[in-house]
């Protein structure tokens, strides 16, 4: 049985090459894990800078109409001259402020909802259908419902990113409480833990993975709603700025807008995606 045993070797194709030592063991060279590999230093902004180099070239070659799209050193420019004047802080200001108290009163509706339906059959019974006719309907159908509700001041504003931010909140974070592993929920009752223990140890930290994955689209959403309340009858904003820019046929300045949001949006995800990666530490993923 000894002979048979020690004749008995890995495949050398599956787990590389063997070797023995003098005293006759064997080790295994191991091979490279499966998943993408390890994350590349300041690899999000690779994507953004290949944009901006095909930008420049395109630009410097003339292969880009400027009347189209200006090149980068004129947006730069005229980013300047929008920052000597004042007017791109002040507007970037009350752009922030909108979009920064809409995500947080979105963010929490759509927790409070998510835990009410997703830990209570009546309570799902109750939310679920509304928030999914919601989700159903565009926000832009629902402005001119706002409008005749709210005017057409800063509430309507705020009312049409935050019902746009808790959708994506709801929707994750009640799936993944609705996926708890049973095995977990009959761990809990074999333990005696009471039903807010319940939640506290196992049905929160379950559906915390949905919920920043909502958070992260809650973030790029209240840009997008933000861009389309802002040029509904506005005075101030990055959007109005735009808006005003479209009036007299400045693209530059179009472009500096859009740029700004790009980067807010950009940056928003980077901070989530920090946050959760503390959050989460306990757990494994291939992005480790």
């Amino acid at each position: 049985m000894a002979t048979i045993t020690s004749k008995i070797s890995a495949p050398a194709g599956l787990f590389g090459r063997t070797g023995s030592s003098a005293s006759g063991e064997r080790r295994v060279v191991r091979k490279r894990r499966l998943g993408p590999g390890k994350a590349i230093p300041f690899g999000i902004g690779l994507g953004p800078a290949i944009l901006i180099a095909v930008w420049v070239i395109g630009s410097a070659a003339g292969t880009i109409d400027p009347e189209t799209l200006p090149a980068p050193w004129t947006v730069a420019q005229t980013a300047g001259d929008l920052i000597a004047d004042g007017r791109l802080q002040s507007n970037l200001l009350t752009s922030l402020q909108r979009a920064v108290i809409g995500l947080v009163l979105g963010v929490s509706i759509g927790l409070v909802l998510a835990l009410i339906s997703g830990l209570s059959r009546i309570g799902e019974a109750v939310v679920d259908g509304p928030v999914q006719i919601k989700r159903s309907i565009p926000t832009l159908a629902l402005i001119p419902l706002f409008i005749v509700w709210f005017g057409i001041g800063e509430e309507m504003k705020l009312v049409v990113i935050t019902t746009s931010v808790l959708i994506p909140v709801y929707i994750n974070t009640h799936a993944h409480l609705r996926s708890v592993d049973a095995r977990h929920v009959e761990l809990a009752e074999t333990v005696g833990l009471s039903r807010w223990g319940f939640v506290r140890r196992i049905a929160l930290p379950g559906s915390l993975p949905g919920f920043f994955t909502g958070l992260r689209l809650a973030v790029t959403i209240s840009w997008l709603a933000l861009v389309v309340v802002e040029q509904v009858n506005a005075t101030s904003g990055i959007g109005y700025l735009m808006t005003q820019a479209r009036t007299y046929g400045q693209i530059d300045v179009i472009v500096v807008g859009l740029v700004i949001y790009g980067l807010l949006g950009l940056f928003g995800d980077i901070a989530v995606r920090t946050i959760e990666r503390r959050a989460l530490s306990w757990r494994q993923t291939l992005g480790d």
